[in-house]
């Protein structure tokens, strides 16, 4: 045979393999490409997204912490001044008692004062009418002298 009728009988069974893989081989595989690149191109914006987004909840989380510091600092601040205010009132109220307490132990020491004084002029009373008795050489009646021996204590 001749080279070109066995080279164009080759080329019947190359042009019929092409146009069976152009028809029903390549139209799938450029299909399941196109898929897949389409795939490919939403997973990365999908990734971009991500980014963006986690740079977002980033700042949120950050503003908030802020917040968060902010407001921990105020309330520690509120506290620090309940706490000195409650301090100064405690020392208020204890200047107070102490000087309640002052007041009653400057009186119970008068009444007792008064009362050693009482007692002290009932003795002096009763060593004067002694004395005077010794004096006289005779007893005197405090019954009989109460006038006089009230006069002669409220005198001393």
């Amino acid at each position: 045979m001749n080279i070109n009728a066995t080279l164009f009988i080759q080329w019947i069974p190359f042009l019929i393999l092409v146009w069976f893989t152009a028809r029903f081989i390549w139209p799938p595989i450029t299909k399941a490409l196109d898929e897949r690149a389409k795939k490919i191109a939403d997973g990365l914006a999908s990734a971009d997204r991500a980014k963006q987004e986690l740079a977002a909840a980033n700042q949120r989380v950050e503003s908030q912490l802020a917040a968060a510091r902010d407001d921990s600092a105020r309330r520690l601040a509120d506290a620090e001044r309940l706490a000195a205010s409650m301090i100064d009132e405690a020392k208020k109220r204890a200047s107070e008692e102490g000087a309640k307490i002052v007041a009653a132990a400057k009186a119970e020491a008068e009444q007792q004062s008064i009362a050693a004084r009482e007692q002290l002029r009932s003795h002096v009373a009763a060593l004067a009418v002694k004395g005077a008795e010794q004096i006289l050489q005779r007893e005197v009646d405090a019954r009989v002298h109460a006038d006089l021996l009230q006069r002669l204590q409220t005198e001393l």
